[in-house]
């Protein structure tokens, strides 16, 4: 399932958003980085939803596994996450329901919410940790991947 969608995006972007014109090569990059980025997101989603995970709470688990046995704050989330823009309160009131994390209150700070994963939580992302998700990106040589991270890195970098 995963190389039909992969193997799609070997197509120029021309041929994928069907447009043979771009005003120059910066506005052709910007469109092609913005397609690739949906186009991973839409695969990610779709692996996750086996597991009853969106991206986003799938990246919360990540993030708290990391901190393990430690627990984390809603701002440290927040801070953390790949998504700024997602609700990490709503995110981790879901991953509560469903029993992968718990949430209490911070006894040193009423202010503050101590999240932490539960062994469910951990359980579920070593079944995920199994099927390699990243290896869909395996045809990439790794010195392709090390370059196109550098350039990514490199695009960010407004201070350039």
């Amino acid at each position: 399932m995963f190389l039909h969608l992969l193997l799609k995006v070997i197509m120029k972007i021309e041929e994928e958003i069907k447009q043979t014109k771009f005003k120059n090569e910066y506005h052709k990059l910007l469109v092609n980085v913005l397609f690739t980025g949906n186009w991973l997101y839409a695969l990610n989603t779709r692996f996750l939803k086996q597991h009853g995970l969106s991206p986003e709470q799938y990246n919360i688990l990540r993030i708290l596994r990391g901190q393990y046995p430690n627990v984390s704050t809603i701002f440290n989330l927040i801070d953390r996450m790949l998504d700024k823009m997602s609700n990490a309160s709503r995110l981790v009131d879901k991953l509560v329901q469903k029993g992968l994390v718990d949430r209490k209150l911070c006894l040193e700070d009423r202010r503050k919410v101590d999240v932490k994963i539960t062994q469910k939580g951990l359980d579920l992302l070593k079944v995920i940790d199994k099927v390699e998700f990243e290896m869909n990106l395996s045809h990439l040589p790794e010195k392709d991947a090390v370059q196109l991270n550098k350039l990514l890195d490199k695009m960010r970098d407004t201070s350039a």
